[in-house]
């Protein structure tokens, strides 16, 4: 898988070790899909930029005796590229991927590499609805057009109703099929494969359950649940679009997209008391760090309201 890539820069001997890095990824690290096709490109770029660099393809040898200096020269190189801080960070992860396997694997190793430090990552807090505006998703069905048929209409609010009330990303609302919304808690497969346990809360089940009775296809028990027009899987760009309508007809920020549904459900748990670890489980973070950062939305919140009620004062 990307094989041709990496040999594209990089001298024979590197292939073999590259090949088995990434089998490693894809069987014991259960990388999802996209991530791992970046990676391979990530790597691919950096054997191309050493091809270059050293005036012949990186032998074993030769990425043995990189210096600190030459991964800098890349990433200088990419940045003058107008590669942004995210992406460099994560092309300087998978380098560093590939160089931990390649030492443990006995292959090669670089000490080099742990003296480069990765770029700073402006700090993005996620920008969730209030909870009045992100009940509005309820509303749907009223939005929708008077020429669409009513079945669609309580699909988009089902649709949207989970989002919200489950914390589901939009791959994985629209990936559930009937048996998984059949029990309670539903099992959600996230990023990477991973699964985790999901409450289904009864205004998600009366949505679901509306939209099963009036939806014109047979609903096999392991297939999509949520059906187009035409009775393929449901593109989520319809939710796309239907969110961008929505934020004109309700007067909603420009934030309010999909996946903000999801931003909005973490914030508001946090909110009512519930504990941080429930809430990474819920979500399916790997890391606790990354669903710390709703306590700093939620603190954001709370300033903002104290200084409508007291600033003027």
């Amino acid at each position: 898988m990307g094989l041709d890539v990496l040999q594209f820069g990089f001298a024979a001997d590197v292939a073999p070790v590259a090949s088995a890095w990434l089998s490693m990824l894809k069987a014991e690290r259960r990388m999802a899909a996209k991530t791992l096709e970046a990676y391979t490109r990530d790597l691919g770029q950096f054997g191309q930029f050493l091809s270059d660099h050293l005036g012949a393809p990186a032998s074993q040898k030769d990425l043995g005796a990189l210096t600190a200096s030459d991964f800098r020269a890349f990433m200088a190189k990419r940045r003058n590229s107008g590669v942004e801080s995210r992406s460099l960070a994560r092309q300087l992860s998978a380098i560093r991927s590939f160089f931990r396997h390649a030492e443990k694997s006995g292959a090669f190793a670089c000490a080099a590499l742990s003296a480069v430090r990765s770029p700073k990552i402006a700090h993005s807090v996620p920008r969730p609805l209030g909870e009045d505006q992100a009940k509005l998703v309820s509303k749907a069905e009223d939005f929708s057009s008077d020429d669409q048929a009513p079945w669609i209409k309580a699909r988009d609010a089902a649709a949207l109703t989970l989002l919200y009330a489950c914390g589901l990303r939009i791959s994985e609302a629209l990936a559930l099929t009937p048996v998984q919304v059949s029990s309670n808690p539903m099992v959600i497969t996230g990023k990477g494969g991973k699964q985790r346990m999901v409450p289904m809360v009864a205004v998600a089940a009366e949505a679901l359950d509306a939209y099963q009775k009036l939806c014109p296809f047979p609903l096999a028990k392991n297939e999509p649940l949520f059906r187009g027009a035409k009775g393929g899987p449901l593109s989520p760009r319809i939710l796309q679009l239907l969110m961008e309508r929505m934020r004109g007809a309700f007067n909603l920020p420009d934030s309010a997209t999909p996946h903000a549904l999801r931003h909005s459900f973490a914030t508001h748990l946090l909110g009512n008391g519930a504990d941080l670890r429930v809430i990474q489980d819920l979500l399916g973070h790997a890391s606790l760090s990354s669903t710390q950062i709703y306590t700093e939305v939620n603190r954001k919140h709370l300033l903002e309201q104290y200084a409508k009620a007291f600033g003027s004062r």
